[in-house]
């Protein structure tokens, strides 16, 4: 199991590029298997939750080609197998992507348990509610998910909640079904856009991109495409935090300012100063952050949203924030109820004054003066937390299980000691 080893104190200064987005890059690996044409990803992140991904597609038969470390083609001209590998399976969620492409190339999908972060309950219900008004049929009685199909055809689909890999799920379906689906209530996150912009490169007929409302018109064959992947934006807002938190200066490139708006904004509030500069974000160096209380000086509540709302994946950078910045602020993480979790760490070991008064609201106290401790990442955001909390804290502080980590973030330690950070990683 390895290990950050971190020497906290130390003010971040310079420049930094984002990885590419992981959540773009996990649906468009199924993506793939829609077609016996290449498909060529550009810009792919080298991390572990997208290596999963393609050693899944090469299981089921695709080609799997690295052209250099950041673009990979691949090739499913025949998928020999409509089972995932239950190991695999187990260990990232998106695997349930596989269902799309397996139904249209080998009417049946096998996929067994999904994996991921263990941040509470995430259904599976949307996913298959979705795949059965598109002509498939769900199997549980030996475990798992198999579905099956005759046919995929188009649909007038309400998906029950907003959710990203359902709705990615749903789109994939729906490009090659017979007739004309419409996706309402759908997710419009940034990934789930450049999907469906992937898609129409492909061949694909969607309309909507951008919206809760999707219309697609199946098309019998897809073709493919090279495509380059955006930026990550979770990691640049956990950038702008690990920065801010710091009291650095830096300057992060290569973003799409209006995917930034509502985190800036939120981060504003909690007192980060950032500018836009064309396609770089600035974070301005201060010593004193300060909450913006609510009207007639009332607690504010930092809650998530669905898009274009805060993201959800940095309720947990944007706490620990909270614990540098003078004033009080309510966390309420309304979507998971093992999202804050670690928050009981954060207090315990690190001294920062927090309240969990439920499995889905904190209470956050500041600013406090986090100490170095040894501490354990429990799922991806929550480890980059706690890691912005060790390069906050004065002394050499230990972070264990950062496989975690590694699952989000490519190199992290190697790119933050590029901007000054004094950390290690050790086995």
């Amino acid at each position: 199991m390895a290990r950050f080893v971190v020497e906290g104190g130390t003010p971040l200064h310079g420049e930094i590029t984002p990885a590419g987005n992981k959540n773009e890059a996990l649906p468009l690996i199924a993506a793939s298997l829609l077609t016996e044409d290449p498909v060529t990803l550009h810009n792919l992140p080298r991390i572990r939750d997208v290596r999963n991904m393609l050693e899944i597609a090469s299981a089921l038969g695709a080609s799997v080609e690295d052209l250099d470390p950041h673009t990979t083609r691949i090739t499913a001209k025949d998928l020999r197998s409509d089972e995932l590998p239950a190991a695999l399976a187990r260990e990232i969620r998106p695997s349930l992507l596989f269902a799309a492409p397996l139904l249209h190339r080998r009417k049946r999908a096998r996929l067994g348990q999904p994996g991921g972060d263990i941040i509470g309950r995430r259904r599976a219900d949307s996913h298959f509610l979705a795949l059965g008004e598109l002509g498939a049929t769900l199997d549980m009685s030996a475990g798992g998910f198999t579905v099956t199909t005759t046919g995929l055809r188009g649909a007038d689909v309400i998906l029950d909640e907003p959710s990203v890999t359902a709705t990615e799920n749903a789109l994939l379906a729906a490009a090659v079904a017979k007739g004309r689906t419409t996706l309402h209530n759908a997710a419009s996150e940034p990934h789930v856009q450049q999907l469906a912009k992937a898609l129409v490169a492909m061949g694909g007929k969607i309309s909507g991109v951008g919206t809760n409302t999707l219309v697609v018109d199946g098309v019998e064959r897809l073709h493919g495409t090279d495509h380059t992947l955006l930026g990550d934006h979770m990691e640049i807002g956990s950038l702008i935090a690990t920065v801010a938190m710091t009291h650095g200066e830096a300057t992060i490139h290569g973003v799409v300012p209006e995917h930034l708006r509502m985190m800036r904004f939120v981060f504003g509030r909690l007192g980060i100063e950032t500018e836009i500069r064309g396609n770089d974000v600035f974070i301005a160096a201060r010593d004193r952050f300060e909450i913006q209380m609510d009207l007639g000086g009332a607690i504010p509540e930092l809650k998530p949203q669905v898009w274009p709302g805060f993201p959800t994946d940095l309720t947990s950078m944007a706490t620990v924030f909270a614990t540098q910045a003078e004033g009080v602020v309510l966390i309420h993480e309304w979507m998971f109820e093992g999202r804050l979790y670690f928050v009981d760490t954060l207090t315990r070991e690190m001294g920062a004054r927090i309240v969990l008064a439920d499995p889905h609201r904190a209470v956050v106290m500041g600013p406090s003066k986090l100490r170095a401790a040894e501490v354990r990442s429990p799922d991806i955001r929550a480890g980059m937390a706690l890691l912005a909390a060790a390069l906050c804290a004065k002394g050499t502080s230990v972070i264990n299980n950062v496989e975690q980590i590694d699952r989000g973030y490519e190199e992290l330690d190697t790119r933050l000691r590029a901007l000054g950070a004094r950390i290690e990683r050790a086995a």
